[in-house]
């Protein structure tokens, strides 16, 4: 077993069943129900996604094939056509859907709007028509750069409507991050905004766009929402006003059917290399992925409001906010500021004021209530609440119980979903109703996914040891390839162990077959929730004309689950001051965004490294948590290295 596999030490034993009330009513009512239709979806596959495709899905063309597989290359539903923001919107007018609130909108200054299933059908027939006014058609790329408000949704699913590709880009990243970003797909439009509500201030996304944009040539347009009414600068003949623009065309549109993979989106994620991948998810599968998983896990039902705190610029935002809640009819809550605005109580103020019912957010974002304090939750009755979710990183068995006893009353089922942006869609999950959960596990795969924990040799570990997680067979939400480069899609994702998809994480299955994520096997680091790249962060680093070398590792952070801790080399006759180690952490925040400011830069003589001259970060690991230096050092260059960056932790 190499040193790089995680091994669990957790060793949780409670066991919630779930309530027979829960279960008279859940989507899918028994656990034998669950067990025969996981058997049939490893068992039978074709025949299970067959059957889902046409049951959950309207095609304008039936599909000929479920499933086409090459390795790694995998084409769902050959020959079908659709059209997914069709099949998020125009299937339910005409039913009783079509007056329900599609989205609810509350932004962080308490507006309020409500977009009903025709309002909102409405309204991507207009901005489909003037993207199309705009050039763009089937295959164009659209970038979107917004805050959490309903035309984010709206540009995503006129894009779709359309056949082009979106890239959304998290409202939180710098120009930098844009413009990497859209010169890599070559993006036509970027649809941004004059800024965002954050924390009571606004977020000037407008020139962080007009900065990425002046090293962008592809791009043709900037489509400029006004929601913050601050003073932004227009460029006459690129920059044009949303507000204008839908004013000019009609509010009906023909949507066309597009083949099941044609490509709907790129979303880019940190790679543990500087450059960030475009993760490409297609039509049909990943639709189906979503609904079906948004059905099931979420249980979801006419009555709900559901509200899922995750940001469009995010897979969660996309899968969850958007396509998944929208394919089942559901009525979703967005809202577009920080938790704790104007206080630490505006989730559970809000819960309580729109009586939603079903809760889906972070356990970052757990931790950080936790740390705030039981009164404010207590203030609030949350008797609207019937099912907890949670997303983005393993949960702590800490952080479940507050949830479940705090915010579920103990009441409520968890969902502690585990997957990726790559995987598109949730892969283990308990089922509310049916699966007994317990603290700190993700439980059971979801239909048709095969999780296996490997060694090295690619040989089942033993039941309740640590080893790789990979994922056996295909399923239908799965990514395609990365944008542009699809050696490196190979390489990444299915060189580990041949014939399976290696999902970078470290895992244990215990003996109920229940798994346990615990933790990513590279050097990606997991800040309150999002995955940052150490390269991207040491390339930042290495930038600034101080700094001759750089290595980052994250360090256990009971709130942000890890915080940023740098070392740095800097070049000879630079002194290392406390003005320096300021000026480093607001460099790598402009670089790369915020949410990457280190927590702690320490100047260091020499980094520890390899004869090959690898940097070894488990021992940088180890001095930032404080802890000794543990494991085997033979392979270290230098021990001195070593001795003299803990004689300075000391």
């Amino acid at each position: 077993m190499s040193d790089q596999t995680i091994t669990s030490v957790s060793r949780e034993h409670r066991v919630f069943r779930p309530s027979a009330e829960f279960q008279r009513q859940a989507n899918l009512g028994s656990y034998s129900a669950y067990k025969k239709l996981y058997a049939e979806s490893v068992n039978a596959p074709e025949k299970f996604w067959t059957r889902q495709g046409k049951e959950l899905l309207s095609w304008r063309k039936p599909f000929k094939q479920a499933l086409r597989w090459k390795l790694p290359h995998a084409k769902w539903f050959v020959g079908g056509q659709l059209n997914v923001a069709e099949n998020c919107l125009d299937r339910h007018l005409g039913t009783a859907r079509e007056n329900k609130a599609a989205i609810i909108f509350e932004g962080e200054p308490g507006d309020i709007r409500t977009l009903t299933y025709k309002q909102l059908h409405r309204e991507v027939c207009r901005f489909a028509n003037v993207l199309a006014k705009l050039e763009v058609s089937k295959g164009d790329r659209v970038a979107i750069y917004m805050p959490m408000v309903p035309e984010a949704a709206i540009a995503m699913l006129a894009c779709a409507r359309l056949g082009a590709i979106h890239t959304v880009i998290f409202g939180g990243f710098s120009s930098e991050a844009i413009k990497d970003r859209v010169n890599d797909c070559q993006a036509k439009v970027v649809i941004t905004a004059d800024g965002g509500w954050r924390r009571g201030k606004v977020v000037e996304l407008k020139s962080n766009v007009d900065r990425a944009v002046a090293a962008t040539p592809s791009v043709k347009s900037v489509v400029v929402l006004k929601r913050t009414g601050n003073p932004v600068t227009m460029t006459e003949g690129r920059d044009l006003w949303w507000h204008d623009l839908v004013a000019q065309v009609p509010a009906e549109h023909k949507a066309r059917g597009f083949d099941s993979e044609n490509p709907l989106f790129i979303l880019y994620t940190s790679g543990s290399t500087g450059k960030p991948k475009g993760v490409l998810h297609t039509s049909a599968g990943y639709l189906l992925g979503t609904t079906i998983t948004s059905k099931y896990v979420f249980d979801l039902k006419d009555t709900d409001v559901y509200f899922c705190t995750a940001d469009i610029g995010w897979i969660t935002g996309h899968s969850y906010v958007v396509y998944g809640p929208l394919a089942n009819g559901a009525t979703v809550l967005m809202y577009e500021g920080a938790p704790n605005q104007p206080g630490p109580d505006r989730f559970w103020e809000m819960i309580d004021r729109h009586g939603v019912t079903i809760f889906y957010t972070a356990p970052t974002a757990i931790r950080a209530f936790m740390r705030w304090g039981d009164d404010h939750v207590k203030k609030h009755s949350l008797r609207s609440l019937r099912l907890l979710g949670s997303v983005g990183e393993p949960i702590n068995p800490e952080a479940w119980m507050w949830y479940h006893t705090l915010i579920g009353k103990k009441r409520c089922p968890i969902v502690d979903t585990w997957w990726q942006t790559e995987t598109g869609a949730i892969m283990v999950s308990p089922l509310p109703g049916v699966t007994p959960t317990k603290p700190g596990s993700c439980t059971l795969p979801f239909f048709g996914v095969i999780p296996k924990v490997l060694d090295e040799a690619g040989k089942e570990v033993p039941r309740g040891s640590g080893g790789k997680l990979f994922l056996k067979s295909p399923w239908p939400s799965m990514l395609r390839t990365l944008w542009g480069d699809d050696e490196r899609f190979k390489r990444q994702y299915w060189s580990e162990l041949p014939g399976y998809y290696f999902a970078g994480d470290g895992a244990r299955i215990d003996e109920d077959g229940y798994l346990w994520v615990v933790g990513r096997i590279d050097d990606v680091l997991n800040v309150s929730g999002h995955r940052i790249g150490t390269a991207e962060v040491e390339s930042a680093l290495v930038s600034h004309p101080s700094v001759a070398e750089a290595a980052v590792v994250g360090r256990p952070d009971e709130l942000k689950g890890q915080a940023l801790v740098v070392f740095v080399i800097v070049k000879t006759g630079i002194e290392a001051t406390k003005e320096l180690r300021e000026e480093l952490r607001s460099h790598v925040a402009k670089e790369i965004g915020s949410l990457a400011r280190p927590d702690d830069v320490r100047f260091a003589a020499g980094l520890p490294k390899t004869r090959s001259g690898k940097i070894m970060r488990r021992i940088l690991k180890e001095i930032a948590a404080g802890g000794e230096v543990k494991g085997d050092t033979t392979t270290l260059e230098d021990f001195s290295v070593v001795a003299a960056l803990q004689a300075q932790e000391e």
